[in-house]
């Protein structure tokens, strides 16, 4: 079912996770009187005290706005926002700061490259390579594109398992084609795309690659230059920072071709009413007042990813999702939904005449949160011929317990509906 399904998955690697949980205080708490058992790590993360005593020590001790001010606190807020734009740099590998654009987060990086690369260049009849497990965050921005310009969305399709149909990809391929846009890892899945292979089919056509790597950057080690992708869009709330913050990368000499996607302060050289000129990178792209506090604490974040290690956190989630996968094929008429080979950290499924919501909300009372729903990937829910699943995915803070404690809630919800 997986790419290491042969190796017991009892055996957990040397990771400690309570020590790494005892960081959130949010998973201190209890909730209807239990434990709280988080599982809902792709829809959000939670936060460590580090990221959220950094958010905190910006407005305490530096709130002043960046790039404008001569006054310390400016200087220092200036100091602090691009500290944190380094470390991201350095966590994705990219070779240059101005590679580096913070935005809201993957579904704003998204939008930026559709309208500001996309319809600059692309005409009518252009062609879009999407695949079949996309985020609607990766699917809307090229329909809107498609009705401005013309574009026409080609769809790599999925197998059962959850996997991209084999040779289905490089069919799509023709001279029309203009860009590839792929999830990474996908969120309804945990499907890992072999997205190295299929990059270095996209630019054999000369065709850019751009991957919404959402669920990829908390969960593996991510280098953008040894992918060699043109873009990569992430989000910092999925990663254990604050919401409202994420970043594009992009290699620097698309970005230098690129119009801005925002017109204010901050982005500009010179302005007069008969014309503008702009900043240089990666300023170009980030108009008006950022979210400062947000970037601090992405930055605390990475900080705090990095002194666990990214491999460490995959080979132990790695361990944690076999360990899932083998407990919940023990609760009677549950099926999961995707069982691809290479699969990081969902455990997407339903239980046979139960609805997904009525899931949720049984387990909740357990102390458990899942997520329910179609988790913006409709098109997914359509493969299956489900409305909706039941989803518990993983982070490094999890333990065995937390998926027993999920099994045994799971046994509840059979009381339930027996």
């Amino acid at each position: 079912m997986n790419a290491r399904h042969d190796r017991n998955p009892l055996l957990m690697p040397d990771f400690d996770a309570p020590h790494w949980r005892r960081d959130f205080p949010i998973l201190q708490q209890q909730v209807h009187g239990k434990p709280l058992v988080y599982l809902d790590n792709a829809a959000t993360s939670q936060k460590p005290q580090a990221v959220i005593a950094a958010v905190a020590g910006y407005y305490e001790k530096l709130n002043a706005n960046v790039h404008r001010g001569v006054h310390q606190l400016s200087e220092l807020a200036t100091a602090a926002y691009e500290g944190a734009r380094e470390k991201l740099r350095r966590f994705v590998n990219a070779a240059s700061l101005k590679e580096i654009i913070f935005v809201r987060g993957a579904t704003e990086a998204i939008n930026l490259v559709a309208q500001s690369y996309g319809r600059g260049r692309f005409q009518g009849g252009d062609e879009i390579i999407l695949s079949e497990m996309e985020h609607h965050s990766n699917i809307v921005p090229w329909q809107l594109l498609h009705e401005q310009m013309g574009a026409v969305l080609k769809i790599v399709p999925i197998t059962d398992a959850g996997e991209l149909e084999p040779g289905a990809y490089e069919k799509l391929f023709t001279s029309r084609t203009r860009l590839v846009a792929l999830a990474h890892v996908s969120n309804a899945l945990g499907s890992i795309n072999p997205v190295k292979k299929m990059i270095v089919h996209a630019h054999q056509h000369g065709v850019p690659v751009l991957l919404d790597g959402a669920q990829a950057v908390p969960h593996l080690p991510v280098d953008v230059r040894d992918l060699d992708c043109d873009f990569y869009a992430f989000s910092g709330h999925k990663m254990f920072g604050p919401t409202g913050i994420g970043v594009l990368y992009a290699k620097e000499a698309l970005l230098a071709e690129m119009p801005p996607y925002q017109g204010g302060g901050d982005m500009i050289r010179t302005v007069r009413f008969t014309g503008s000129t702009w900043n240089e990178l990666p300023h170009k792209f980030e108009a008006g007042t950022p979210n400062i506090a947000g970037s601090i604490g992405l930055g605390a974040a990475v900080d705090y990813l990095e002194s666990i290690g990214m491999l460490s956190i995959q080979n132990y989630e790695q361990a944690l999702l076999e360990y899932g996968t083998q407990r919940l094929q023990t609760v009677k008429n549950l099926r999961l939904v995707g069982t691809a080979r290479h699969k990081a950290g969902v455990l997407s499924f339903v239980m046979e005449g139960i609805h997904p919501h009525d899931i949720g909300t049984i387990v909740d009372q357990e102390g458990v949160a899942i997520r329910t729903g179609h988790h913006c990937a409709m098109p997914v829910m359509e493969h299956f011929r489900i409305p909706a699943t039941a989803r518990a995915s993983l982070a490094f803070y999890n333990t065995r317990e937390d998926i027993d404690a999920l099994v045994q809630a799971l046994e509840k919800v059979r009381e339930v509906f027996r």
